[in-house]
């Protein structure tokens, strides 16, 4: 059910590109099938990642923040299940060390043809590198970090380093003739103009569905549990109630009946 509805939910938005059509009953289904993401709590849902990451975009960037454009929606899933796998971001490197390519080293590897096929795939992959760790790892540029080639002072890279250098790398990636080939330049140009914007959504899924839990929804579905037990004496609603209880680290003195039991057990 949620694969092909997503499928759906994507096909209208390509059919509707550079018209965002998120009426009411739109973000309904959105929401539906968020919830239908929560509902097995204890298991692991037969879903592909990459459908998961399609529904979260949409929640955040087309329904949230009103975007119209079909092609960074697509864009942002992809590049989310690419990067599901913390090598894509953190190469190894001599000594099977992992760390994140700067621009200056990036730049090197691409004139040896070590990583790279050619100036454009470099640039689009930095901007892609600075937008994912900017959107889904915001605090992990907030320490200071080392050199690892050679010794040098240790040097601050904040948030606006990868923003500065994501956009700039994003908008070469554009002007290069391989954007045309591949059918690319406005998405690329896009996604240089508006980094912040898609950034920010990126955030925010990482918050709530990647990172971390949308604590209303999970809040809302331990009280559906809690009285469907109530209700049918079913023990699969308690248990569930508990599973979702404990996400939300729900002081047991609060529901007392939704432990009672398990303290017995």
């Amino acid at each position: 059910m949620l694969e092909g509805s997503v499928r759906d939910l994507k096909k209208t938005i390509a059919e509707y590109d550079g018209v965002n059509v998120a009426d009411a009953r739109f973000v309904r289904q959105v929401d539906e099938l968020l919830s239908v993401f929560y509902d097995d709590i204890g298991e692991i849902s037969n879903v592909s990642s990459r459908t998961l990451f399609d529904l979260f975009v949409i929640k955040v960037l087309y329904v949230g923040r009103r975007s119209t454009d079909a092609a960074v929606v697509d864009y942002l899933g992809e590049l989310l299940n690419r990067y599901l796998f913390a090598r894509e971001l953190f190469p190894v490197q001599q000594g099977g060390r992992h760390y994140p390519l700067y621009l200056s080293e990036l730049l090197e590897e691409t004139r040896q043809r070590v990583r790279f096929q050619n100036l454009f795939e470099a640039y689009r992959r930095f901007g892609d590198n600075s937008l994912f760790v900017t959107g889904v790892f915001p605090r992990s540029l907030q320490r200071r970090r080392r050199s690892l080639r050679w010794p040098k002072p240790s040097i601050f890279i904040d948030r606006s380093y990868y923003v500065s250098t994501g956009k700039t790398c994003y908008r070469l990636a554009s002007e290069h003739e391989l954007a045309d080939f591949i059918q690319q330049r406005g998405l690329l140009a896009k996604l240089s103009a508006y980094f912040e914007v898609y950034m920010d959504a990126l955030s925010e899924m990482s918050e709530r569905y990647i990172m971390g839990f949308d604590m209303h929804l999970i809040a809302d579905k331990m009280l559906d549990n809690f009285n469907l037990y109530r209700r049918t004496g079913d023990e699969k609603y308690l248990s569930n109630a508990r599973k979702y209880a404990a996400i939300l680290k729900v002081d047991r003195a609060s529901f007392p009946a939704i432990f009672r039991r398990a303290s017995r057990q």
